[in-house]
């Protein structure tokens, strides 16, 4: 059997490791169009590994999130990769955000999330001193790690399994007849897409349909300076709006040192765009010319001018930051590299929130694996893998 998969992020990467575990026969290939693998949403995301305190109980997201975090404990534990347990705190900040509080705390239990608990008063300052909240959740077992180094490490895996990853390798078609797809000069009896900021396009080509969209959005984070780092001693979490897949400034402690302030999440005007004077004329017409995004412009615009404000200005940032942790000042703060999160978007200007995976004939699609898909790519390379095997 040959098999395709594009993308050389972690959860493409993930799912070359799972099929050639599954079918050590199978002519395993890894096409990447960058000069080494993970190097855009894998390599430029927090490190968080997520316990599964958000999601819906029963979704995709809350399933694969609680499988995958253990089996991703139990790899960097063999392969020697640093995770580290420092625990997050989710806290409210006045009685208004208690309730949603109690719902993530009642979510986070159906889930099956380990040592969760809910803390105030001298408690919850134990755990955080400088955090300004009237109650939190705290949940010991969240973690931090180098997805970039667990990427390479299943790069590794599927080469040593006889599998090869091609790099420099964009694909600009894929054709499906005949119970085959070719991908310019390859041919697989199964392909994968794991395309990431890409994974719509490239999923129409296989024939697809044309929604859900991709809506890049830059998360732009600034870094505490080095004698400010005590002020977090984990990680510092808001309690999250319903009405929006962005968590808002939180407080990042990094597997390598130092403490991240962010993200916030404003429209990029290129899919891979990290820098603000990015601009893909053809990207930009993609996101103004979708229905989706315009009806998402409409009901949101007021959220979008904020976090543009946020983005412009850095007292504003440090604003935002200080309701959760009020000794904080912009003059605390530096920049740090941003990210770029590939946002699926419904017609109807819905943000889709759980994890979208299709099969259209010998192609599995990818369409939306936005966090904790790092956290879960083991087993959404489990999924994944079921359903390209399945005949």
């Amino acid at each position: 059997m040959r098999i395709g998969i594009v993308g050389g992020g972690i959860i493409g990467l993930a799912v070359a490791r799972r099929l050639g575990e599954l079918r050590p026969d199978a002519q395993v290939t890894v096409l990447e169009k960058e000069s080494a693998v993970a190097l855009h949403q894998t390599g430029r995301n927090s490190g968080v590994v997520h316990a599964g305190v958000y999601y819906a109980p029963g979704s995709l997201k809350a399933r694969l999130c609680r499988r995958g975090v253990e089996l991703l404990r139990a790899y960097c534990d063999d392969r020697g990769i640093e995770l580290d347990a420092c625990g997050k705190l989710i806290v409210a900040v006045d009685e208004t955000e208690l309730d949603r509080l109690r719902e993530l705390e009642r979510r986070a239990s159906a889930n099956g999330v380990p040592g969760l608990r809910w803390v105030e008063g001298d408690e919850l300052r134990a755990i955080e001193p400088h955090a300004a909240a009237i109650a939190g959740l705290h949940s010991p077992t969240t973690a931090i790690t180098d997805y970039r180094a667990v990427a390479n490490s299943f790069a590794d895996d599927v080469q040593a399994a006889g599998g090869r990853v091609e790099l420099g390798a964009e694909v600009r078609d894929v054709r499906v007849a005949h119970g085959e797809a070719r991908v310019g000069e390859h041919a697989f009896d199964r392909l994968v897409i794991c395309a990431g900021l890409q994974s719509d396009r490239v999923a129409r080509m296989a024939g697809d349909a044309r929604e859900p969209v991709i809506i890049p959005f830059r998360g732009e984070y600034y870094r505490l300076r080095h004698e400010r780092e005590a002020l977090v001693r984990g990680l510092l979490y808001p309690v999250p709006d319903p009405q929006y897949p962005f968590l808002g400034v939180h407080f990042t402690r990094r597997i390598g040192g130092g403490v991240d302030v962010g993200p916030n999440a404003v429209l990029a005007l290129a899919r891979e765009g990290y820098r603000r004077r990015d601009v893909s004329l053809r990207d930009l017409a993609e996101t103004l010319g979708s229905r989706g995004f315009r009806a998402l412009a409409r009901r949101h615009w007021r959220m979008g001018a904020h976090e543009l404000r946020g983005s412009l200005q850095r007292t504003a940032f440090a604003a935002a930051a200080r309701r959760y942790v009020p000794e904080v000042s912009a003059a605390d703060l530096v920049p740090a590299a941003p990210g770029i999160r590939a946002q699926a978007l419904a017609g109807d200007g819905s943000l889709l929130d759980d994890f979208c995976i299709n099969r259209i004939g010998p192609v599995v699609a990818v369409r939306n694996a936005p966090s904790p898909g790092a956290t879960s790519s083991m087993a959404i390379a489990e999924h994944v893998a079921e359903l390209a095997l399945d005949d």
